[in-house]
């Protein structure tokens, strides 16, 4: 009785397991093709005739005859090839400064010792609590003063820095123990080379993170870049997005609207495919491994 007993309970605790895992990827299954459905509409739509898209009064999940014209279009009816430029100068240059920013501030922070560094650091972290509209008021008098409206340096100059990633890479500086900084500075070792030589290959999955984030905040950036620019010649491809639709084929040229959007969102979809271990790692763990 006790042995048919115990196979009843783990037969039950088998379809419990399997329902419930049913139950699961139902739901993830659906939780998926919600968010991924609008991906699918946009290409859908962009590979569909001005003609066709305008012909169907109940919208078709799928299309017999795709059509590749819209790209052409999106191409050639404004410099979409220049405002990608444009947006790779702007990603690259703004990416590669703040990294060097925030590296060498958040060691600061975390390793050396000098007279009023709590103070200066909360007083930095105080800064993330100033509204963001605030802040871009500012900078653009500031640039404007300056004189760098329509410039690369006018675009760049305020992304260069984020108190938000200093604060985290010097979280994970700290994570380090202070004895492995105090054994290289008994051998000799420069700040600048244990910085490079353990800091940074430790906290490597964080620095990944940090900056494929600000990759995708650059490549997204609309609201500075439409202050400090009304040049096209200094457009990113966020601004070309209205670029296109107030002088290129116009606001009801759909198909042709959303094959743009495409070109511009196929890099970002590329980098994450490429990094996302690294992504997650990045978030999920801290500086040190273990």
């Amino acid at each position: 009785m006790k042995e048919m007993d115990f196979e009843k309970i783990e037969r039950s605790t088998r379809i419990r397991k399997i329902i419930g895992n049913v139950l699961l990827y139902a739901f993830l299954t659906l939780a998926a093709l919600f968010v991924l459905f609008p991906f699918y509409w946009m290409i859908l739509t962009s590979v569909k005739s001005y003609a066709s898209y305008n012909s169907e009064f109940i919208p078709s999940f799928f299309t017999l005859s795709p059509t590749l014209d819209n790209y052409r279009e999106a191409f050639t009816a404004v410099d979409l090839a220049r405002y990608f430029t444009n947006t790779l100068i702007f990603t690259v240059v703004t990416t590669a400064l703040m990294l060097a920013v925030i590296i060498f501030a958040a060691f600061a922070f975390a390793r050396l010792k000098f007279y009023g560094r709590e103070v200066l650091f909360t007083a930095f972290l105080s800064l993330m609590m100033i509204p963001t509209e605030l802040v871009i008021i500012t900078n653009f008098v500031t640039i404007t003063n300056w004189g760098l409206t329509n410039t690369f340096t006018g675009l760049i100059l305020p992304s260069v820095t984020s108190i938000f990633y200093i604060y985290l890479l010097k979280e994970n500086f700290e994570q380090v123990p202070e004895e492995i900084y105090k054994a290289a500075k008994v051998d000799g070792t420069s700040d600048f080379k244990y910085l490079f030589k353990v800091l940074v290959p430790v906290c490597r999955p964080t620095l990944v993170t940090v900056t494929i984030l600000k990759v995708i905040e650059c490549w997204n950036s609309y609201v500075w870049p439409r202050l400090i620019t009304d040049d096209a010649r200094y457009f990113l491809v966020s601004n070309g997005i209205q670029e296109i639709r107030e002088n290129g084929f116009g606001r009801e040229n759909i198909p042709a609207m959303m094959a743009a959007v495409v070109v511009i969102s196929i890099p970002l979809v590329v980098l994450f495919l490429l990094f996302r271990n690294k992504i997650m790692e990045g978030v999920s763990r801290g500086g040190t491994k273990g």
